[in-house]
């Protein structure tokens, strides 16, 4: 248990990390903050619409940015998992992989040891 919280802990701080360090983000979201008035009046594209054909009021639009926003988010968020999942599966392998052959010399040794002792146990 304690492993598994350790790791969603790396997890979130590396993601929080990344996503820290990514100024694209923070760029975009500085960019809709600067254009909001722009985005209420429709001069940028149009007025936006709802379902029934009338236009979006400013609360509405802003929550229409916001959830493009939190699916922007979402995306470097599970970019940026996959990315760390990727170098720890990397280090992790190759942790197994210097076990491995730790292992295949020490088997070595082990056989050499025994070969020995027969040796010396026919020479008895």
């Amino acid at each position: 248990m304690k492993t598994k919280t350790l790791i969603e802990l790396i997890t979130l701080s590396s993601s929080l990390y990344y996503l820290a360090r990514d100024t694209n983000l923070i760029d975009r979201i500085n960019e809709l903050s600067k254009t909001k008035v722009e985005a209420s009046n429709g001069s940028e594209s149009g007025p936006d619409l709802d379902p029934d054909g009338k236009e979006l009021d400013l609360t509405d639009k802003l929550i229409v940015k916001a959830n493009q926003l939190k699916k922007e988010l979402e995306e470097k968020i599970e970019e940026s998992v996959v990315a760390f999942y990727k170098k720890v599966n990397i280090a992790h392998r190759d942790e197994i992989k210097a076990l491995h052959e730790k292992l295949q010399a020490s088997d070595a040794t082990i056989a050499l040891l025994e070969a020995r002792l027969n040796h010396l146990e026919k020479k008895n």
